[in-house]
């Protein structure tokens, strides 16, 4: 009892001292202040009590994780925790780099393949190639072994300017190669595709809003330009969104100065604005922006500028509804709380965020599962807006629709037909990717001979009917049939597709990638076909 009396008064007389720091003096007799003062009293002493008398030894730290991420799940969907690794996580790919040796890869079997070095990388600047197996990093094996993806990611990964000692084997060699590779800063970036589509429309996809995105935008769309681009393409299906300033530099591209793009609204924050600084990447030119259900935040910022302000046309499905702003706060060991902050609202007034409920999580989770259920993703018909959340363009007065996420000018369907459930079964047990990669393994510098340019290659190219029939081979080991002839052709219709856009990106990027698999993408089509009327 003395024990536990002495521990008591020792936090009380702790959180009286750091409150009168804090919060200036407390009262004579050392009572709290305030209600945030007791409840933080309160989590202190919950803490010690369990630290010094529970009745197994507990993980302290983790504990205090635990806490955080309780009283943050009771809040919005999107406050969250994260530990000093997840952070890092995170956070790289929208800083718009990392370090490491520089190379695309995919796992053969348990054996790194090199897909492509990252040009002028530190793996290309010492003559590593497609198509080298990487076999050892140091003394350590990293293939035959079963080691993770993520476990060799954290071996070839390191800091700027040490050394990576790898075993390379390369076809038509016989000894295991040497390389001493320099780590160094590695560019992530965000656009996937810049390419054209007809001779005067071009389309840009990237996949997030990082530091480096606007750069990547401006120099992709002056790439485009040059190649006789009239009219852009912007693509953000599936964009997960990413910081707000990237968003604003963007939409400046397109918009007049002085435009309104985004504005925020918090309890404890100050309202700010975000308007156009008038780049002068594409002010002239349509528009057509794309997007779907899993198009989030700093995408919805984007395409609810363009639409409110009557700069272009948006095409797709309804936005994720991701209008709430976290405002990161970092710990002393590198974990984070991303706490909401505010609300974004488009310049027509509309908020972003669609409803949710607080501390249900997991109905949330399920939205776009109810929407598809409901049938919003396949019927536009099923869609229905009261007159409450109708809202108006801002220059030509076209009603738009509030309620949660971006409503498109341009409904396309989700196509539940596309795919055959044999393809999707066979590319999910990654059949047809380890096909793709032995397949190219074996024919990498036959088809750079054969097929010197993309044109030539898109415009000639077959896959293999021994490809084809290997996949299904592999799939009936593992139990994968087609259930008629009907659903065989369709998948065989699939994988031709995909593969031949595998073998593209292999041999060139991703760009050319996305320009063999959007020839049957039904939103792009859509797209072309608003921008090319008069």
């Amino acid at each position: 009892m003395k024990k536990i009396t002495f521990v008591v008064a020792a936090l009380l007389t702790s959180m009286s001292l750091s409150a009168q720091l804090r919060f200036g003096n407390t009262p004579a007799n050392n009572e709290p202040a305030n209600d945030l003062e007791r409840n933080m009293q309160k989590l202190m002493m919950a803490s010690v009590m369990i630290n010094n008398f529970y009745v197994d030894s507990v993980d302290s730290k983790k504990l205090v994780e635990d806490a955080i991420c309780g009283i943050l799940s009771k809040l919005d969907p999107h406050s969250a925790y994260t530990n000093a690794k997840d952070t890092k996580k995170f956070t790289e790919p929208l800083e718009g780099s990392f370090e490491g040796i520089g190379v695309q890869f995919n796992m053969l079997e348990d054996t790194l393949l090199v897909i492509q070095p990252v040009p002028k990388g530190p793996s290309e600047r010492v003559g590593i190639l497609a198509g080298d197996r990487i076999v050892s990093v140091g003394d350590t094996a990293i293939a035959g072994v079963k080691m993770s993806k993520e476990e060799i990611m954290l071996r070839l990964r390191g800091p700027k300017g040490t050394i990576a000692r790898l075993g390379v084997v390369r076809r038509g060699i016989k000894d295991t190669l040497r390389f001493n590779v320099t780590r160094d800063k590695i560019p992530v970036n965000s656009v996937d595709a810049a390419y054209m589509v007809t001779p005067t429309i071009g389309l840009i996809r990237f996949n997030n809003f990082a530091q480096t995105t606007h750069d990547e935008v401006v120099s992709a769309i002056k790439k485009l330009k040059e190649e006789g681009m009239k009219d852009l393409i912007i693509d953000l299906q599936q964009n997960s969104g990413g910081y707000l300033q990237a968003a604003a530099d963007i939409a400046s591209e397109f918009l007049p100065k002085g435009d309104m793009i985004v504005y925020t609204k918090g309890r404890s924050v100050p309202s700010q604005e975000f308007r156009s600084t008038g780049g002068s990447a594409f002010q002239e030119g349509r528009v057509a922006v794309l997007i779907d259900e899993y198009s989030a935040s700093a995408a919805e910022i984007l395409s609810g500028a363009i639409q409110d302000q009557d700069r272009g046309i948006v095409v797709g499905r309804r936005s994720f509804g991701k209008g709430l702003v976290q405002r990161p706060f970092n710990m002393l060991d590198g974990s984070m709380i991303r706490l909401t902050t505010a609300r974004y609202y488009t310049p027509s007034g509309r908020s972003i965020q669609k409803p949710y409920e607080k501390g249900k999580m997991l109905d949330y989770a399920k939205d776009v599962i109810n929407r598809y259920n409901k049938g919003e993703l396949t019927n536009e018909d099923s869609i229905h807006f009261p007159d409450s959340l109708r809202y108006q363009t801002l220059r030509k007065g076209r009603t738009v629709y509030g309620g949660g996420g971006i409503m498109p000018d341009c409904f396309v369907p989700l196509d539940t037909t596309r795919y055959a459930k044999c393809y999707r079964e066979l590319s999910a047990k990654s059949i047809i990717i380890n096909a793709n990669l032995h397949y190219m393994d074996k024919n990498r510098e036959d088809l750079k001979q054969i097929y010197p340019s993309f044109q030539l290659f898109k415009e000639e190219f077959q896959v293999p009917q021994e490809v084809i029939d290997g996949i299904f081979a592999e799939g009936e080991k593992q139990d994968i049939r087609p259930k008629d002839d009907e659903e065989r052709q369709k998948a065989t219709d699939n994988i031709r597709l995909i593969i031949k856009g595998l073998v593209a990106r292999d041999l060139w990027d991703m760009s050319e990638y996305f320009a063999i698999i959007y020839e049957n993408d039904d939103v792009v089509k859509k797209a072309v076909e608003l921008l090319q009327k008069p």
